[in-house]
């Protein structure tokens, strides 16, 4: 089983569920743990072969890992912990398995908030993608994961979060790396469906306005899906919840609060106060 992490909440029966992306653990949510814990109870996870979840052996012999098998162990930790259901908060590859286990578990979901979402790989991401499946068996597994992480994060304002995603990648082995890398085979078709299959499920993306590799397809998705919402950060980049995080945890607090409450509120005006209309856009649904 996942290695994973709670706190609960006195009173409040509302549980969140972190998920982080490829190369990280759940320590890249260390700037939302103390405000989150105030609210809700929280479940923090390290997915198979980060942070403290080492590869058991069964999973030492799969020859390839698949978005459903990794998805299959967030389920198995909720099952275990009686989490009946939970909003979900994820990162980047993160925010993939939290819209696959809404497509196969529904029920178990009560909103998604996708920080620095990935829908779609444009040609400069898929010609990456091409290249690290070509050296990844030459190069070491830390330059290439470098050399992403800049592509992804080039500006000097996110630099944390490199460095972040960089030192967490470290813990990784050589044939892990590779493992989770060929998941790339599998995710176009994967996010071609996701955009065209509105769940319906309440949905918030928070993207940097500077994640030029991911936000153009999130902005059109979001116009189409009627139960989504979009805000933009304004100077941010791939990684929100790093880079911006008072931002990030105000607005993602008042949008779960929000809908605990049963006010359908998509971005509550209240969460954006105190930031100025250049820090922060929204966009709802049409």
């Amino acid at each position: 089983m996942l290695n994973y992490t709670t706190y609960h909440h006195q009173e409040t029966t509302t549980w969140v569920t972190f998920v982080h992306g490829a190369g990280g653990s759940s320590s890249i949510w260390y700037k939302q743990v103390r405000e989150f814990r105030k609210h809700f109870n929280i479940l923090l996870l390290d997915l198979r072969g980060h942070g403290n979840s080492k590869p058991s052996l069964k999973s030492a012999f799969d020859e390839k890992y698949t978005f459903d098998s990794i998805t299959d162990d967030i389920i198995e930790v909720l099952q275990h912990l009686n989490i009946d259901k939970s909003h979900f908060i994820g990162v980047s590859l993160g925010t993939i398995l939290i819209r696959n286990l809404a497509e196969r578990k529904p029920e178990m979901v009560e909103s998604m908030i996708m920080g620095g979402a990935i829908l779609k790989l444009d040609v400069r991401s898929q010609i990456l993608m091409r290249l690290g499946i070509i050296f990844k068996s030459i190069i070491p597994y830390l330059w290439l994961y470098k050399f992403f992480a800049f592509v992804i994060m080039p500006h000097h304002n996110h630099r944390e979060s490199r460095l972040l995603f960089v030192r967490e990648a470290k813990k990784l082995y050589q044939k892990e790396f590779i493992r989770w890398f060929k998941l790339t085979s599998e995710i176009n078709p994967l996010l071609r469906f996701f955009r065209s299959a509105d769940i319906k499920i309440p949905t918030l993306y928070v993207m940097g306005g500077e994640d030029y590799l991911f936000l153009p397809a999130v902005k059109k998705v979001v116009q189409m899906h009627t139960a989504s919402s979009l805000l933009i950060i304004e100077h941010c980049g791939h990684v929100v919840n790093v880079e911006q995080p008072q931002i990030f945890n105000n607005i993602v607090v008042d949008y779960v609060t929000n809908l605990c409450e049963d006010k359908r509120i998509a971005i509550p005006v209240s969460a954006l106060q105190g930031f100025g209309k250049n820090k922060v856009k929204r966009q709802l649904s049409q």
